[in-house]
């Protein structure tokens, strides 16, 4: 009996990443379709990422003819996280294809753990809540056998019209023991094409560690939860030198919550990778706070950080603490220059928003967005995650729209300091006062660049000062 494995993000339901042209495959998809492999089943791979329309994968299931659908959603993509009602509305589509073909249908995602009773209301039989791949292979072994999947730990099922929810799992420990995603399941080239056609070089994604042991209130941890695990610098080597040797790519997105936490770990990568000659760049996401040791920034300038994405999330310390972020503004402060002074970019993720923000708030951040000059910055607003405390606080308020439709859709869904349509000219305005700051720091001469960049940088400049003096009225007029 045959198994169909696909994911259920849709880049072209999300302009924004649409537009953005660096699709990454699903990790986490590829990873489940592995470890069934591993044990004997027959795995067919259906990635949704690139399609035009969910339905594409109607034709797989009525040729296939599959006595499982694993939807199984790309944990290591934040975006699953928000559980965007395109995406769901897609999944539920092909729940409903896929029951009248009578196959038995499996969802693993942050959206079927976070609302299981909806799934297994929309036709799911059974819902993997959390770390999935050890969970589905003892699934389907329990099934295939007739036994009892009461004993199945982190899923839920129905049972006369109840649904059942068994014990958590435990997650996984030994990383390496994993195998490691086959990409050969999916059209690399397709992925290739679209990253060249905009931006003339191609990058993969890879996974080092699960989970995060940090305790931000906003923030929720649907799969991987609170703990850190990660696998060891040799494997993470061999993965690389592998995806170097077969797709001749030599840019990584270590897409992992807090990369390289684990103390000696940077280091030692470090030292395989020059071991092995290998040559590539990678980005990844991070703290200011792990950013000030220099031993630890030493090596990850030698082996290889192009960008670090801090959290950096907002410029007042009052906000900072409400957020339970742990870190401080001087501490953003210190891990910028730090970086800068060893030539890593540095990225910062923006908040604005959180709960009893001020305007004075607001040009805090904004204030340490222009001194501070990142190379680059992502701005979205409060996103109450189900599970934190943050949507405990505002949940009462999230009656007429609980989740966003897109990555774009930036509403403010509970009752704020401003109203939403504020938040969208912020998110506008910001991004206007950034990009007349860097074309004058290009003009001074203060910045590093390429003749290119600096013209665009000028180009930037001049189109968005009358942007940022129209979208500054618009902001004055909800003060």
């Amino acid at each position: 009996m045959s198994i169909l494995v696909a994911n259920t993000y849709y880049y072209q339901y999300d302009q924004k990443q649409w537009d953005t042209a660096q699709p990454y495959p699903p990790l986490g998809t590829l990873y489940a379709a592995s470890e069934l492999r591993k044990v004997g089943h027959q795995v067919t791979v259906f990635d949704n990422n690139l399609v035009e329309h969910h339905s594409e994968i109607y034709d797989t299931i009525e040729t296939v003819k599959p006595k499982y659908v694993v939807l199984y959603d790309d944990g290591f993509n934040y975006l699953t996280k928000m559980c965007l009602t395109r995406m769901q509305e897609a999944t539920f589509d092909i729940i409903h294809k896929a029951k009248e073909h009578g196959c038995i249908v499996i969802c693993n995602s942050s959206d079927s753990t976070d609302h299981f009773q909806t799934y297994h209301d929309k036709g799911a039989d059974y819902v993997i809540h959390g770390e999935g791949e050890m969970a589905l292979v003892e699934l389907i072994h329990t099934l295939d056998n007739h036994g009892d999947i009461t004993h199945v730990n982190g899923i839920s099922y129905i049972n006369h019209q109840s649904v059942i929810k068994n014990a958590k799992r435990q997650v996984s420990k030994n990383l390496d023991d994993l195998s490691f995603p086959k990409r050969e399941d999916i059209d690399i080239a397709t992925y290739r094409k679209i990253w060249e056609a905009k931006h003339s070089t191609f990058a993969l994604n890879i996974a080092t560690t699960r989970g995060c042991p940090y305790k931000c209130n906003w923030c929720a941890k649907p799969i991987y939860g609170n703990r850190y695990n990660t696998r060891s610098p040799q494997d993470v080597i061999n993965e690389i030198e592998y995806l170097i040797q077969t797709y001749a790519v030599n840019y990584f997105w270590m897409c992992d919550d807090i990369f390289g936490l684990k103390p000696g770990w940077v280091q030692e990568f470090n030292q395989l990778k020059h071991q092995r000659g290998l040559d590539f760049r990678y980005k990844i996401q991070s703290r200011a706070d792990l950013m000030l040791k220099d031993d630890n920034l030493d090596a990850l300038a030698e082996s290889g950080a192009d960008t670090i994405w801090l959290g950096a999330e907002s410029g007042s310390q009052r906000i900072l603490d409400a957020m339970d972020k742990g870190t401080t503004v001087e501490q953003i402060s210190t891990a910028t220059r730090k970086l800068k002074e060893r030539d890593v970019k540095v990225a910062f993720f923006l908040q604005f928003g959180y709960l009893t923000e001020t305007w004075e708030e607001v040009q805090q951040t904004i204030d340490m967005v222009l001194d501070l000059m990142p190379d680059e910055i992502g701005i979205s607003v409060s996103y109450p995650l189900p599970g934190t405390k943050f949507y405990d606080k505002v949940k009462a308020d999230l009656v007429m729209k609980s989740n966003w439709t897109d990555s774009d859709d930036l509403d403010m869904m509970f009752e704020n300091t401003y109203p939403p349509a504020f938040y969208k000219v912020l998110h506008r305005y910001v991004h206007n006062r950034y990009r007349i700051n860097k074309g004058i720091l290009r003009l001074k001469g203060k910045l590093k660049s390429r003749q290119d960049s600096l013209i665009k940088d000028i180009a930037r400049m001049i189109y968005h000062t009358p942007l940022a003096a129209l979208n500054r009225r618009k902001l004055e007029g909800h003060l």
